[in-house]
């Protein structure tokens, strides 16, 4: 359980560090630019991956679409943690898990019981009333947290199709695609950089670092979390999508004084009945 909870405080606290940043007049490109520098030295650490078995032979095309995907989203995650809040922000993306559920009726054609549908019918009014925000001065930036969850659950799929390469780990395919995002950020940045002559800061290296290593524990010990829960994968599925929307409201609530409605409650209320019809729909198989 320790893993999965250590899993769960580490993707909370990434929208923590993202909110905290805003304050300090940082650039979030070079932040997660830095990031995948840290996550990608971790990776390397941690898992040992053997770089020569990444040939031509490897799924080269998914390794592209994500390592594009990935720092692509984590920017709009940025964006809405900046403009709606760490509580629609980590709400959304933790419903991003029913993109890949669509997927798996509408184009896989897996069959679906009355659980799962339910749980649909229930997950998108869930979503439409935790971005629900009065009209005030600002426009509702509902469209960064809509565009982190179509850009996670996407890229949940096609981790989903990594995994079915048994002949390459996971982890050196995870450490194929840091480098692919590391990469194409730090283009960006140095086109920032020499061409709009942004200047690097510091500051930007320790909240990239934080983020970097925060970003890589996620990972790390929600793998450890499986293993140590090999027979009940559910209860991991469960413990970390309901965990995030959990803690990650209380900390937007309490910490950072978030102003919610009751039509916002209602929603993460109704989102975590959602994740829970769907574990059921799972272990009912």
């Amino acid at each position: 359980m320790l893993f999965l909870i250590l899993s769960i405080l580490c993707s909370v606290s990434v929208g923590v560090l993202f909110k905290i940043a805003r304050k300090y007049d940082t650039n979030n490109t070079q932040i997660v630019a830095y990031n995948y520098i840290f996550a990608l030295v971790l990776c390397y650490i941690s898992f040992s991956p053997d770089i020569t078995a990444i040939t031509a032979a490897a799924p080269w095309n998914l390794y592209i679409v994500i390592g594009v995907l990935l720092p692509s989203i984590f920017l709009f995650l940025a964006l809405s943690i900046k403009h709606m809040g760490i509580v629609k922000t980590d709400a959304a993306q933790r419903l991003s898990l029913f993109i890949p559920i669509l997927a798996a009726w509408l184009l896989f054609k897996e069959e679906f019981n009355i659980l799962k549908i339910t749980a649909l019918l229930i997950g998108f009014p869930a979503l439409l009333l935790i971005l629900n925000k009065p009209a005030d001065k600002n426009t509702n930036k509902w469209i960064y947290p809509a565009i982190v969850l179509l850009g996670f659950g996407v890229i949940d799929i096609l981790f989903k199709q990594i995994a079915t390469h048994t002949d390459l780990p996971y982890t050196t395919s995870l450490f194929a695609i840091f480098a692919i995002s590391m990469t194409i950020m730090i283009v960006v940045v140095l086109y920032q950089t020499l061409i709009k002559k942004v200047k690097l800061s510091a500051r930007n290296i320790l909240f990239g670092g934080l983020i970097g290593i925060l970003n890589f524990g996620n990972i790390l010990f929600y793998l450890k979390a499986h293993k140590e829960f090999a027979e009940n994968p559910s209860t991991v599925f469960a413990g970390m999508n309901m965990g995030v929307i959990i803690i990650g409201s209380l900390t937007g609530i309490l910490v950072f004084k978030e102003k919610q409605t009751k039509l916002n409650y209602l929603g993460i209320f109704l989102a975590l009945i959602a994740i829970v019809l769907i574990v059921i729909s799972q272990n009912s198989k």
